[in-house]
């Protein structure tokens, strides 16, 4: 890294600790995808996933069976600096999803 980017990178982390330390994961790893303007936040390394679900515009939810093992931002630099679009229900608690009980005929 160049050390005139450095201030800069330290700054930006020290900023985030108020919000990192609020996670509600205790691991978790992020990676951002500039060009196409994509969050990926991983609780579960590798994600494995094996279905989504869209709780906002651009939010979504990766699981696998019942398990939140990550989310998936899209456009996600128009959500920096507390512009964030999200509805109520992806600012609630997550919850491990329930299987519906099928009923047997």
């Amino acid at each position: 890294m160049e050390a005139n980017l450095m201030p800069l990178t330290v700054q930006a982390v020290t900023q985030a600790i108020p919000l990192l330390l609020k996670f509600p994961m205790g691991h978790f790893s992020v990676d951002y995808d500039k060009e196409a303007d994509v969050l990926y936040i991983s609780f579960r390394r590798p994600q494995r996933a094996t279905d989504t679900q869209e709780v906002g515009e651009g939010v979504l939810l990766r699981y696998r069976g019942e398990e939140l093992v990550g989310m998936t931002i899209l456009e996600a630099s128009t959500r920096a600096e507390g512009r964030t679009a999200l509805p109520e229900a992806a600012r609630t608690p997550v919850v491990p999803r329930r299987r519906s009980a099928r009923r047997q005929p």
